[in-house]
């Protein structure tokens, strides 16, 4: 079974089209629970994500913030393996036609298997994966069973790369391009600010991908001020901190698809 990379691209495709970016939503699978998990992806969908990357929860983050990694601990305490994540993909997917994508470290994909994780990920109607861990130069075993399935690579590039890193890092990846927008791990921040717009003028030098940027994104100015020189905006931590704060799942569900109304109209509307 082919993955779903034509689809991401056309989502991104017709977010430039209507003079926007996209809206990427990220989550944990396995939090707070699988099922509540699920629930809560739907209800970033129906708010108005347009894109949704699921998180494989690991135990030893490099890129995640506190606020994730509470959400993986969480996750990872309830037993979440990567069946889940499989499970949580395909009923996003299924359930709401978005293009979902998996974002994990390399470890788990190299224990589980490269051929087995890719086709595994395939079936479940994934879109692509987001490795922020795996060199470029170490990729291509990766790269090559994605392609076979119809996965995209997400690579990450950050605001220390060079032009000529990011050539190399941007030739080598599909789907899109994520955009760091500052150095650290990620978590809400007051300013996006000018080192993300810079990154992105110098990635989308190298590049036809579509350049999408997380990393701080919480509010809708926010989303109004990176969507005015990105082509997606990727919201994260901000998601996790809604249900982490919320007294009952329910009352979560509601706070995410708000989120994801505000954030839908601050991609719209461009600072």
């Amino acid at each position: 079974m082919s993955g779903n990379i034509e689809l991401l691209s056309q989502v991104l495709a017709a977010a430039k089209t209507e003079g926007r970016a996209a809206l990427v939503g990220y989550l944990p699978a396995g939090f707070p629970t699988v099922d509540g998990g699920v629930r809560a992806i739907r209800a970033m969908v129906e708010g108005g994500c347009d894109i949704i990357e699921v998180g494989l929860p690991h135990s030893d983050p490099v890129l995640d913030g506190p606020v994730i990694q509470t959400a993986d601990d969480i996750a990872l305490r309830g037993g979440v393996k990567i069946s889940d994540v499989m499970d949580t993909i395909r009923e996003v997917h299924t359930a709401t036609g978005a293009p979902v994508l998996c974002m994990t470290y390399w470890n788990p994909v190299d224990q589980y298997g490269v051929e087995r994780f890719a086709a595994d990920l395939a079936a479940a109607g994934g879109a692509g994966c987001i490795l922020p861990d795996l060199p470029v130069e170490e990729s291509e075993t990766w790269r090559k069973a994605a392609q076979l399935h119809g996965l995209a690579t997400v690579f990450v590039v950050a605001p220390s790369s060079r032009d000529e890193r990011l050539a190399r890092i941007t030739a080598a990846g599909s789907g899109f391009v994520y955009a760091a927008s500052l150095m650290g791990v990620t978590g809400t921040r007051e300013s996006v600010g000018r080192q993300a717009q810079d990154l992105v003028e110098r990635t989308r030098a190298t590049t036809e991908l579509p350049v999408c940027v997380g990393l701080g994104v919480s509010n809708p100015e926010q989303a109004a001020e990176v969507a005015g020189f990105a082509d997606g905006v990727i919201v994260g931590s901000a998601f996790v901190k809604r249900l982490l704060d919320a007294p009952d799942l329910d009352t979560g569900l509601a706070a995410v698809s708000a989120l994801a109304g505000d954030l839908a109209k601050g991609v719209r509307r461009r600072a």
